[in-house]
């Protein structure tokens, strides 16, 4: 491994050494709206802080820090310093329950807590009062009202103060000067979307390697990139990224607040962010709204640019093919007004790379993004494989897959076409559950991603999670995601959950975009009282027919949704209808749903 490729115990402050004043991370600073900036000086000397500080209270090497908090730059700080002390960090997500945080808590034996805001600290506190475990916490957000029988907290500015003595800095350093590739970095919670959540063991060597292989793929990212860290930090494709960014000493912009996003983006004006498809999505949704409402010469004109841009960028210049002058033309006249606007709008217009994977995005959207010049690079990976297997090239992509393969990761298709990964970003374990890590791996070394593909060349295709795929009645497989993904494309729904196990056709739940559906029925003048009255009405429920039957042309007929019902509201994480990472908990939906299911085959 090259000099330049640095263990996270140091990588910060080997950058600060390079990079003195610049700017390492940009946060909003709430108080007075605006944004601030912390040098790579300044981020280097508060994480040798929450060092000494995690030193002088008792952490040992290799002990368990917990992160239970919004991105925030102070996650950062604690990280890294908990890599000076040859620590694991565990992230939690901000969303989690009380129960999810206690399981973490008590499954990994976290002594210590760092948590963000007040939601986060009140379901801290009740988890610490009922577990052995958990012995203090270090509260981020100093508006936190802390409980008045709370004698052990405090507050990150009191915390980072109290390991300044030599004592402190002695052994941060002995311990840092002691790290190795094999200590374990992180260990990362999966969702459970099939059963109890498992600890993914990722050592410093994963994400050494992870620089490495980005750095040979990405060449053209560098020090001058301003990247806006809006997944959660405790989502390994966020984590990863965001470690990968300050390898290569670009700027990362926290967004702590994922409702505001949209602000940020116009703030910021990052050049990169990796983001999940259901954000592209909503982009995608909201600017065929304005085509839509377009008329006349504009409709036109927005119409050409779409086509103009789809031949340039998909049928020339990914195929690496010079375009004829004409187009070109054409082109640059449209990247530098239509696109130009519609990427200012977002606050992308600087974009240089968006990775975008976690679930399928669908080829609708996607073409549309690539043809209108937004750079959105999709991609495959898993908390198990430190992220990234696979991502598009620069040029030379096919739409309908998932990327080409990492330079020295070994991909192969096992039984059922399963997804098999070798290398170096390849978890260690699952932590505490050597059954679990046994029955995930191959005789020859392989894990096993749960995950159905086809590999050509090396470009790999995913078809369907292997545990989401179902049998109807009539023996027919059935590949949910799919068809989900499929009919989440018109504008008037938002999730789809489609129902088919044993049963003898295919249906779904859906929750439809109310907003859209409201403009919809005031267009047509359509009566109702409240949702529940709207999503029962015969108009909506006929128009909704023709559109969902139109999304599934592609589909076989046994593949097709017979029956749907809406739902009156949409799934959420608070209800235990999605995971922390918005995937469907399908189990919990069945059995939540049962006699609303069971109605759509009474006739």
């Amino acid at each position: 491994m090259s000099e330049n490729y640095y263990h996270l115990a140091v990588l910060p402050h080997k950058k600060a050494l390079k990079y003195g004043k610049r700017t390492a991370l940009k946060y909003r600073d709430h108080a007075e709206k605006k944004w601030r900036s912390i040098s790579w000086r300044k981020f280097s000397k508060q994480i040798m802080k929450a060092a000494w500080s995690l030193a002088e209270i008792g952490v040992e090497e290799h002990d368990r820090i917990g992160i239970y908090s919004q991105n925030m730059p102070q996650y950062l700080m604690t990280e890294f310093g908990a890599y000076g002390n040859r620590c694991s960090v565990v992230p939690i997500y901000a969303t989690a329950s009380q129960e999810q945080v206690e399981y973490i808590i008590n499954d990994a034996q976290i002594e210590i807590l760092f948590v963000g805001e007040q939601y986060q600290y009140n379901n801290a506190y009740k988890v610490q009062q009922n577990t052995a475990s958990l012995k203090k916490m270090v509260i981020y957000d100093k508006n936190v009202v802390r409980h008045p029988d709370d004698k052990t907290s405090v507050y990150f500015d009191d915390f980072i103060s109290i390991g300044e003595n030599s004592q402190a800095e002695v052994l941060v350093r002995v311990r840092t000067k002691n790290r190795k590739e094999t200590d374990v970095a992180c260990i990362i919670y999966t969702s459970g979307t099939t059963g109890e959540p498992k600890g993914v063991v990722l050592p410093h060597s994963c994400f050494l390697e992870v620089f490495r292989i980005h750095d040979i793929r990405l060449p053209y990212v560098t020090d001058k990139d301003i990247s806006m860290s809006f997944l959660p930090l405790a989502h390994i494709f966020e984590k990863a990224w965001s470690y990968y960014c300050l390898h290569k000493g670009m700027i990362v912009a926290v967004n702590q607040n994922a409702q505001e996003i949209q602000k940020s983006l116009k703030q910021v004006r990052p050049t990169a962010m990796c983001s999940v498809p259901r954000f592209w999505e909503k982009i995608y949704a909201g600017v065929n709204e304005k085509i839509g409402e377009a008329k006349g010469f504009m409709k036109w004109l927005y119409g050409d640019a779409i086509k103009v841009g789809h031949k340039y960028n998909l049928e020339y210049k990914n195929n690496g093919v010079t375009p004829p002058l004409g187009l070109k033309v054409k082109f640059w006249l449209y990247n530098n007004t239509i696109f130009h606007v519609l990427k200012s709008v977002i606050g992308i217009q600087r974009g240089k790379i968006f990775p975008c994977a976690g679930a399928p995005l669908s080829d609708s959207v996607n073409i549309f993004l690539q043809s209108v010049n937004i750079p959105i690079e999709v991609g495959y990976g898993l908390s198990e494989t430190s992220a990234t297997v696979c991502f598009y090239p620069e040029t030379g992509f096919v739409i309908n897959s998932i990327g080409t393969i990492m330079p020295n990761l070994e991909v192969k298709i096992g039984e059922e076409n399963e997804i098999l990964v070798k290398g170096k970003t390849v978890m260690r374990e699952y932590y505490n559950k050597p059954e679990e890590t046994k029955k995930s791996f191959t005789e020859d070394g392989f894990f096993r991603t749960g995950d159905a593909g086809r590999l050509e060349g090396d470009t790999l295709f995913m078809t369907e999670r292997i545990k989401d795929l179902y049998k109807t009645a009539n023996g027919k497989y059935i590949a949910p995601q799919a068809i989900e993904t499929k009919v989440s494309e018109d504008k008037y729904i938002d999730t789809v959950a489609s129902i088919g196990n044993e049963r003898k056709f295919v249906s779904a739940l859906i929750v439809p975009n109310y907003d859209a559906l409201k403009a919809y029925a005031d267009k047509h003048e359509i009566k109702y009282d409240g949702i529940e009255d709207l999503i029962a009405n015969k108009d909506i429920l006929r128009m909704l027919d023709a559109r969902i039957e139109l999304t599934q042309a592609a589909f076989a007929p046994y593949e097709k949704i017979k029956r749907y019902r809406l739902l009156p509201e949409a799934f959420t994480m608070e209800k235990g209808e999605l995971t922390n990472t918005l995937k469907l908990k399908r189990k919990f939906i069945a059995e939540k749903y049962k006699d609303l299911i069971d109605s759509m085959y009474a006739y």
